[in-house]
């Protein structure tokens, strides 16, 4: 059997002027990780990341690990996650609040705890009208992506992914919350709303498995954060 292991990036920089980079924090625990894997000798035969900063920084943590020492992972963009930021502008456009497309979230919601739970209830309802293709975008959100067109790329590079790697391989994938919960949806079948349920499940710098071959694919492993069940470890434990 093969198996992939799925690793969601280190957390990002929320309320910074760039989301889209690894903070302090989320680069410290995928060093973690790595440090935690490679005290097990673990080793894989292939590195995939996304194309989004967040996802190549995670990567170039963890390709220590990977046979033949690459340099760099490849990089696919259906590993890519989606723009949380388009589908929370058009949900707030149709509630009747002005964003400009240069809005940052981080000054709109405000970045201490209050404005991350603020930015967690507005994103959910958001992803809910999402799902049921309730959300049309206007020109002026060029980022956007049907929910259907979302599901088909995650669905497309998995397979992609596991169409090119046989024979026992252990590839390691740097990706995102969402892609991971629609990668799970692929191997377990569950309903549409479960993915973006189990998608605010997905912590940082955890690693997902599945395991394929033979013609059946199964998980073996969602979520898990061996590197920081340690004491001491736990202000690193974080969801966004």
């Amino acid at each position: 059997m093969s198996e992939l292991f799925l690793v969601r990036h280190g957390q990002a920089s929320f309320g910074k002027k760039s989301y889209d980079k690894l903070s302090e924090l989320g680069v410290k625990q995928v060093q973690v990780l790595a440090q935690h894997w490679l005290s097990l000798n673990k080793k894989f035969d292939h590195i995939y990341a996304g194309s989004l900063l967040r996802q190549q920084e995670t990567a170039k943590e963890l390709l220590k690990l990977v046979k033949g020492s690459p340099k760099e992972p490849e990089t696919l963009n259906g590993l890519n996650e989606y723009s949380g930021d388009a589908l929370v502008r058009i949900h707030l456009r149709d509630e009747g609040l002005n964003t400009q497309s240069d809005i940052e979230f981080g000054d709109y919601f405000g970045g201490e705890e209050k404005g991350r739970k603020l930015f967690q209830s507005v994103f959910e309802e958001a992803t809910e009208r999402w799902i049921k293709d309730e959300l049309q975008p206007s020109v002026e959100e060029p980022h956007f992506e049907f929910w259907s067109d979302f599901k088909n790329r995650v669905f497309n590079v998995i397979d992609s992914i596991i169409s090119r790697h046989s024979g026992g391989s252990r590839v390691l994938i740097s990706t995102s919350g969402g892609v991971i919960a629609m990668a799970l949806q692929r191997v377990l079948q569950f309903p549409d709303d479960q993915v973006i349920k189990t998608n605010w499940m997905v912590n940082n710098s955890s690693v997902t498995r599945i395991r394929y071959g033979d013609g059946k694919i199964s998980l073996s492993q969602f979520n898990s954060l061996p590197h920081l069940e340690k004491d001491g470890m736990q202000e690193l434990v974080t969801y966004r």
